[in-house]
């Protein structure tokens, strides 16, 4: 079951706010069509290609995925989209894609194991590259992806667009960075979807990968598995092999954005608890129950995952709670609610969804439609930074900071104990062992990415 079942299917859409016009929408008037590439023409592959074609113009001239039946379906999309009317050129290999040097975006929408060696690859063909959350699926991973990018002078957005959703920009200045709440010595980020998946083995026995489909490039530096239909398209997310659990996939949205919102950086020290508690008889080997502390000192940001039982507060499944003295803050991608302490009005706000002004979105598949503006809002900030070669607002350090702080929350569940972190070092202090698990060993022909070798 993927995390787009969960998601809410009617918020009331309201106008902008103010607080998001900081977005330039036409510098790019007077360029060129910009020559794109995306490595992964899945779901989110295709939902961020397609508003970046909504945004500036584009020549999309390269597509890349081991599905055969994937990639000549988006080349179908992407002619009926882009206005030259163009099908892309089709690639089965990244490597091959990027050899030709000739792309000046890079979109990479891969399942996240694969980030790194294409992230890094795109940065040596000399793109600008925007990569799908997270920066890697180990600590390693994403501290050679930090340094490819500054090494190579590339620009790199991360699809951590909470940064750019117009009235979580609007919440921030508004209630966070105004100091309305207060003192915040508390925030709590969550998600209660039901989104492990829960099949058996009787349910989803391994299989031959079904031939269109090279199942031994997809799964690459990763451990080989078996194949099972839970894996391909979309399901991989329920194994750790892939991934890094709902830690990786959910509380990266919500740590990024609390970071975001309250100028925060690495946290001191990180500790979790949980594990598969109910859902024992499933093939996902990832928790079903997880709670992971991130302490900063005098603020304690405390994230909660939990896919069984009810949510706490329905209207706020997926979302981060700011605790201030003044007030309290919740916020997620359908809305905010500003709630003052000692009299004063709340103030509630929705997402607004921009339906009439890109009608597209109507019917486009699988479109998160409550998503669509903050990814535009993404794509533009990225575009802009391409001129001024200056770092985007999810730049590829925060993605780093906001990713390897959710690895971390998985290594102290996996070690049991409290990791101390000094992010000039880039070490757990005084912890040999969980140190010896910042990087997952690579399956061979592969070689793990350091910031030395890229």
């Amino acid at each position: 079951m993927t995390r787009r079942s969960f998601l809410q299917s009617g918020t009331a859409a309201v106008a902008w706010s103010a607080a998001a016009t900081y977005i330039p929408t036409t510098f790019a008037a007077a360029e060129k069509p910009l020559r794109v590439g995306l490595i992964g023409t899945g779901w989110y592959g295709k939902c961020d290609l397609f508003r970046l074609i909504q945004v500036t113009p584009v020549d999309v001239v390269s597509l890349c995925d081991v599905d055969k039946r994937m990639l000549s379906e988006a080349a179908d999309l992407v002619s009926q989209r882009q206005k030259s009317g163009k099908k892309p050129r089709t690639y089965a290999d990244y490597r091959k894609m990027l050899a030709e040097k000739d792309l000046d975006i890079v979109l990479i929408g891969t399942p996240d194991h694969w980030h790194a060696l294409s992230m890094i690859e795109a940065c040596k063909a000399g793109a600008d590259i925007y990569c799908q959350k997270p920066t890697g699926v180990d600590m390693v991973e994403s501290q050679a992806m930090l340094a490819a990018a500054r090494k190579y002078g590339r620009v790199v957005q991360i699809g951590t667009q909470r940064r750019s959703t117009p009235h979580l920009i609007e919440a921030r200045e508004r209630y966070i960075q105004s100091g309305a709440l207060g003192r915040i010595a508390r925030v709590d980020i969550c998600c209660y979807w039901h989104m492990r998946n829960r099949d058996t083995l009787v349910q989803a026995p391994d299989t031959a990968p079904p031939e269109y489909l090279d199942f031994d490039m997809w799964t690459g530096p990763a451990p080989m598995r078996p194949y099972n239909r839970i894996v391909h398209p979309r399901g991989w997310r329920a194994f750790m092999e892939y991934g890094n659990g709902i830690v990786g996939d959910m509380c990266v949205h919500m740590l990024d954005m609390t970071r975001w919102m309250m100028d925060l950086g690495w946290p001191k020290r990180i500790s979790s608890s949980g594990g598969i508690l109910v859902d024992k008889a499933a093939r996902a080997n990832i928790t079903d129950t997880q709670e992971v502390t991130y302490d900063y000192g005098d603020l304690q940001v405390v994230w909660t995952h939990r896919t069984w039982g009810s949510d706490p507060d329905p209207k706020y499944p997926w979302s981060a709670t700011f605790y201030g003295d003044k007030g309290t803050l919740k916020a997620s991608v359908f809305s905010y609610d500003y709630q003052p302490l000692g009299g004063g009005s709340p103030v509630h706000k929705d997402v607004g969804m921009e339906l009439e002004e890109y009608p597209e979105d109507k019917t486009e598949k699988d479109l998160e439609k409550h998503c669509a503006p903050a990814i535009r809002g993404h794509m533009r900030n990225l575009l802009e930074c391409r001129q001024t070669r200056g770092k985007p607002v999810a730049d590829i350090e925060q993605g780093h900071i906001s990713s390897s702080s959710c690895i971390l929350g998985n290594i102290a569940l996996q070690l049991g104990r409290t990791l101390a972190w000094d992010e000039n070092a880039q070490k757990v202090v005084g912890d040999n062992e969980a140190n010896r698990l910042l990087a997952r060993p690579y399956r061979s022909p592969w070689t793990h990415p350091t910031p030395k070798n890229v």
